[in-house]
């Protein structure tokens, strides 16, 4: 029996990721700095905002799972979700960028918080049932690691094509007469509205083949689903290198570019690379080497997970990753060089943290389906959405809330030159470097505990299919 899935499938799977990662990476880097610089909030204040997102993230997610897993329809249980959401999921991207110009830092605040709700939401619809049929496209190891690769290399394309196209549509906005607040709802709009085409594809064309639709499966509260979840003791720690791995990327995501801006650049806001003849923003110049070698070092992950397991290589590259987390504190102002050869080997430890936990996730869900005897996909990916999205607004929180406490100052409006305090920036400095090492360090001793091998899945899927086999006599 062959288990390849076919090239243009996998392709066009891996697209879809395209969207979600390109808005959540405009997100990760830009939003902290929008909402100080931009909207003109005060730190600690804007931080509230991110806090609301926590909660309402808490309510949303798992019950969209639920709803995704408990779809009955002629379409399958996820498509219908991709085909109605796909477009306003990449409107709402334009909202998040559209704070008006009042002067009352509440109603800003009451604003932009509904304006990240409503976006948050609107990814839940699509995120949520797009993973949700990695488990239903494949039942195959290797294949799912490797359809977790096409969605990596979309993922990290996105990203490399944000960091670096983002501030040149800022800027080419501002150089046309407008305001940076118009860049941000162009770029916004932009990357929104390419991001929601291949999700609307694939609800069009991309058929769920391993859907137990023949069961009729037993319908149970929410609740309880949440606790049977959490029974599954290989979940909790795949929560639990999920959780570590993205706090850590988000860490480097939303602190570079104050660490760029104000202290690499000691306060020029305009501040520019030359790259091959190209002038580049500083924050595009960096994130855009690191993503560059991201995506150079997927096969690599890909390589070294089939050759050895998937958590032997998880490890190895959050160990080098800490390596050049630390010498981050050793950058100096203006000193360009370092800082971009620390941009590429960032790089190797970022590529296995956005291509391995997604592969760890579909085994658990099997382990689950032979200890229950349902298959929870969506309410597993729920929870993963609501993981990946709790990190990112929990970063920017305490990012901000660091600011604010250590006497962070918003520049003035049209200000192209502006210093911080002492306090400040030796703040950002230990967030973009020796804080991120403490989390990696946390991702490394719970991937030392997972308790599911290869071989050890490779029983699991054996006695699936005995299981399976004896259901439908």
């Amino acid at each position: 029996m062959n288990h390849k899935l076919p090239f243009w499938l996998k392709l066009l799977y891996g697209s879809g990721d395209w969207g979600i990662a390109s808005i959540g990476m405009m997100r990760s880097i830009f939003y902290a700095l929008y909402l100080t610089d931009v909207v003109g909030i005060e730190p600690r204040l804007a931080s509230l905002g991110a806090l609301a997102g926590i909660i309402w993230d808490a309510i949303n997610d798992p019950i969209i799972g639920t709803l995704s897993d408990r779809m009955k329809s002629k379409l399958g249980r996820r498509r219908p979700f991709l085909l109605w959401f796909a477009f306003p999921f990449g409107l709402s991207f334009v909202m998040l960028w559209s704070a008006p110009n009042w002067d009352s830092q509440i109603g800003l605040l009451l604003y932009v918080t509904l304006a990240f709700m409503i976006s948050d939401t609107l990814t839940t619809l699509v995120a949520v049932p797009y993973l949700s049929l990695t488990p239903e496209l494949t039942q195959d190891y290797d294949e799912r690691t490797s359809l977790s690769s096409f969605r990596t290399v979309f993922q990290l394309l996105s990203a490399m094509t944000v960091v670096i196209i983002a501030p040149m549509v800022v800027d080419a906005v501002i150089l046309g007469g407008g305001s940076q607040q118009q860049g941000f709802i162009t770029a916004g709009a932009i990357f929104g509205a390419i991001g929601s085409l291949p999700l609307f594809f694939i609800g069009l064309f991309v058929r769920e083949r391993f859907a137990s639709e023949e069961q009729e499966q037993e319908t149970i509260p929410f609740r309880e689903t949440l606790r049977l979840a959490w029974q599954n003791v290989p979940f909790r720690y795949a929560a639990g290198i999920y959780m570590f791995n993205w706090s850590a990327v988000d860490m480097v995501a939303i602190t570079f570019p104050f660490f760029l801006l104000y202290w690499v650049a000691q306060g020029d806001l305009l501040a520019k690379i030359n790259i091959l003849g190209v002038d580049l923003a500083l924050e595009s110049a960096f994130f855009g080497v690191m993503m560059f070698v991201c995506v150079l070092f997927v096969p690599f992950w890909l390589w070294f997970a089939k050759r050895r397991n998937k958590i032997q290589a998880y490890i190895v590259g959050m160990s080098a990753w800490i390596i050049v987390q630390a010498l981050i504190f050793t950058i100096q102002p203006g000193d360009i060089s370092w800082l971009l050869t620390i941009a590429a080997l960032a790089g190797i430890g970022v590529s296995a943290a956005y291509i391995l936990p997604d592969s760890i996730l579909p085994d658990v869900i099997e382990w689950d389906e032979l200890r229950t005897g349902r298959r929870q996909e969506g309410i597993y990916y729920g929870i993963r959405t609501l993981i990946r999205k709790l990190t990112g607004a929990g970063v920017i929180f305490i990012t901000l809330q660091v600011l604010g406490w250590s006497g962070y100052q918003s520049p003035p409006v049209d200000a192209t030159q502006f210093t911080q305090p002492d306090s400040a920036l030796l703040s950002i400095r230990l967030m973009v470097s020796f804080i991120g090492v403490a989390i990696l360090f946390g991702t490394i001793i719970i991937a030392w505990s997972y308790p599911l091998s290869r071989e050890k899945y490779a029983r699991i899927q054996k006695l699936l299919k005995i299981k399976r086999a004896l259901a439908k006599k």
